[in-house]
C-alpha cells in the first residue's frame, strides 16, 4: 500500500487520530482500536495512526482513510519500527504510511535509516514517515528520503526539553528549514488551541492521541483535577 498523492494533499490541514492503547490495559485489543479508528473518522479525522500489525489490518477494514502503521518493539531508545524487518511487515500488514524512528541514533539491525528506507520501498513501495527529536533528525531523515516528517520524538531522545504541550518552536525550524516534505506535528497536542497552534507554526497536519483516544489518561487528568486544592 501507497499514500497516493492525491490522498497526501487531502491531509492538508486536517486532523489525525492515533488509535493506540498500551500492553495490559482494558482497550489493548485490535477490534477495541479500530473501533476508535473509526469512531475519530466519524468525528472527523482525515488519517489514523495505529500501532500493531492486527492493529493495522483491523483498521484497514474498519476505516476508509489513510492508515499510518508502526509497529513498537520495546519501550526506550528505539523502538518505533525499529529495524527493516519491523517496517517492512507494517507494510504488509496493510499501512499506507509506514511510521519509523526517524533519529540519527544507532538502529537495533545495524542499518542506517537510508538502507531501512531502501529496504523498505524495493520490498513494498510504502510511503515513510520518520518520527524525529530534533531538526537534525528531520534534515537527515529527508536526505534519507522519506516522504513525510514528523516531531513525534520532540523531548523523547535528550537533545531538546520535553515541553509542555507540542514542541512549537521545533515545528517552525523544521517548517522554516525548507527541506520540501510535509510536516506531521506529533507529541503532546492535548487541546484544540494547541492543535491550531501547532498549524500556525508550520505543520503540514496535527497528529493528536492521547487527547482523544486514552480514557484512562483523559480521565486522570479530571480526577487530579477535582482532588487537587490551590
Amino acid at each position: 500500500m501507497i499514500l497516493t498523492p492525491e490522498a497526501l494533499s487531502s491531509l492538508e490541514g486536517r486532523l489525525i487520530v492515533s488509535a493506540q492503547a498500551y500492553p495490559g490495559e482494558p482497550m489493548r485489543d485490535p477490534r477495541t482500536m479500530a473501533q476508535v479508528a473509526a469512531s475519530a473518522v466519524r468525528g472527523g479525522a482525515a488519517a489514523v495512526r495505529v500501532q500493531g500489525l492486527a492493529d493495522i489490518q483491523a483498521a484497514r477494514s474498519a476505516v476508509d482513510v489513510p492508515v499510518i502503521g508502526l509497529f513498537k518493539d520495546g519501550a526506550s531508545g528505539v523502538f518505533i519500527t525499529p529495524t527493516a524487518h519491523h517496517a517492512i511487515a507494517v507494510a504488509q500488514a496493510g499501512a499506507h504510511v509506514v511510521a519509523l524512528d526517524g533519529t540519527r541514533r544507532p538502529r537495533p539491525d545495524g542499518r542506517t535509516l537510508t538502507e531501512t528506507v531502501r529496504l523498505l520501498r524495493s520490498a513494498t513501495g510504502a510511503s515513510v514517515m520518520a518520527d524525529c527529536g530534533s531538526l537534525a533528525d528531520a534534515e537527515a531523515a529527508a536526505e534519507a528520503g522519506v516522504d513525510l516528517i514528523g516531531t513525534t520524538l520532540a523531548g523523547y531522545t535528550g537533545e531538546r526539553a520535553r515541553t509542555v504541550g507540542p514542541d512549537l518552536e521545533l515545528i517552525a525550524d523544521i517548517s522554516a528549514a525548507g527541506l520540501g516534505l510535509p510536516l506531521i506535528a506529533e507529541g503532546r497536542v492535548h487541546t484544540p488551541a494547541q492543535a491550531q497552534a501547532a498549524r500556525a507554526a508550520g505543520a503540514f497536519a496535527v497528529v493528536v492521541g492521547t487527547a482523544i483516544t486514552h480514557p484512562a489518561t483523559i480521565t486522570g487528568w479530571f480526577a487530579e483535577a477535582l482532588t487537587t486544592t490551590d
